[in-house]
């Protein structure tokens, strides 16, 4: 069966890849080991897809390369894919820090892009496996669960090992070996801290408790904070901060809490202990975080009162506050991770096309390539650019 290219991946970056390619003129098969194509996009931004953001830029993205990710997003912007959602009348809404959300379910966007495909003559075929890729001169052979097809160009759109209970793999980084490619070691990426025994334990109480806060982590002298919702689950933190901050944590780094941004908790403090002095500790923290949490940082002082209080256990309840330094045991892994960081090496592609320099006729985009953006619909405007560029060259 022959094509002019084959897409190996019928997620977000697989599907703008084909569209774009058939509008050219190519005759293009996406194939997918899925039964349905697009199932990260489906399960994202709580089934309303965080689709893009309004304020995505090079800064919102981690590569061995920090360069790599301007050319393709620049060809491709967060407005382009706006304008293409509108065309197909999908409603939308901007949430926190620039997120866009469609009104509606995320399976809207999964139509278009599939919509697209189909006008732009793609074939789709799902529940298949490819069992490999080979190049024999200028033509491709890939061998799947039916067929063996030859193609001009083949693009390898497969993600990274996130979410393995969806199908993912590591078989995008394998065709990157197999054809000498370098391969930065994926690590799970936006996911979910877990505590030591040691903090497990008495920290158990407050699962489910959310609270504001700056999380932030130092590496080599660079200072990376996020300042959003943080969650304690049963077995460690999660939430948008912690998420983001676990893309920048490595295992044995230290992170740090402050949960009153903005606020000089001791100074506060000091001033209440003379004008209010009967509060209680627990109950003049509630001011600023919920009552299960404000119990437990106050137990960490014999007093019943402000009035109370020494100087020493007003600065030791400011710390663990503002200052509350934590050693995360690990992290929940893959099976919880909304991405992979790292990937295929970026100084094997061209950052205009997602072409291998060293392989012509084949592709690598989206979440396979060491490309990895923060929470908030990063990841997929990085699948929509890198997708474009490989659709308009290959």
């Amino acid at each position: 069966m022959n094509f002019d290219v084959v897409i190996i991946g019928g997620g977000a970056a697989g599907l703008m890849a084909g569209a774009q390619a058939g509008k050219r003129g190519r005759r293009v098969v996406i194939i997918d080991h899925a039964d349905k194509a697009g199932e990260k996009i489906r399960i994202s931004g709580g089934g309303r897809c965080n689709f893009t953001n309004i304020h995505c830029g090079p800064d919102n993205f981690i590569s061995q390369n920090p360069h790599f990710a301007k050319s393709a997003l620049s060809r491709y912007s967060v407005y382009d894919f706006i304008d293409l959602v509108d065309s197909y009348g999908i409603k939308h809404h901007e949430k926190t820090k620039g997120q866009l959300f469609c009104d509606g379910r995320s399976q809207e966007i999964i139509d278009m892009l599939l919509a697209e495909c189909e006008k732009a003559g793609n074939e789709i075929w799902l529940g298949m496996g490819v069992k490999t890729v080979n190049k024999v001169g200028d033509v491709f052979k890939v061998k799947t669960d039916h067929h063996t097809i030859t193609a001009q160009s083949v693009v390898i759109a497969t993600g990274g090992p996130s979410i393995p209970k969806m199908g993912a793999s590591r078989f995008g980084y394998d065709i990157a070996a197999q054809f000498g490619l370098g391969v930065i070691e994926p690590v799970p990426a936006l996911v979910p801290l877990t505590f030591t025994d040691q903090l497990k334990e008495p920290l158990k109480a407050l699962s489910g408790v959310s609270v504001d806060a700056t999380v932030s982590h130092v590496k080599s002298g660079v200072k990376t904070v996020f300042d959003e919702a943080m969650l304690f689950t049963h077995r460690g933190l999660s939430g948008p901060a912690v998420l983001q901050i676990s893309s920048y944590w490595q295992p044995g780094d230290d992170i740090v809490l402050n949960m009153a941004p903005g606020t000089n908790i001791a100074e506060r403090m000091k001033a209440d202990r003379t004008a209010r002095p009967r509060v209680s500790p627990a109950v003049w923290l509630t001011q600023f975080i919920p009552a299960r949490l404000a119990d437990y940082i106050a137990s960490h002082v014999k007093a019943a009162r402000l009035a109370d209080l020494s100087d020493k256990a007003i600065l030791s309840l400011s710390i663990m506050m503002q200052n509350w330094t934590v050693k995360p045991a690990g992290s929940e892994g893959f099976r919880t991770a909304e991405v992979t960081k790292g990937g295929v090496d970026t100084d094997s592609i061209s950052s205009k096309t997602m072409e291998c320099k060293t392989v012509p006729g084949l592709y690598f985009i989206g979440e396979v390539v060491d490309v990895t953006g923060h929470l908030g619909g990063h990841n997929f405007q990085w699948a929509w650019a890198s997708g474009f560029a490989a659709g308009q060259s290959c």
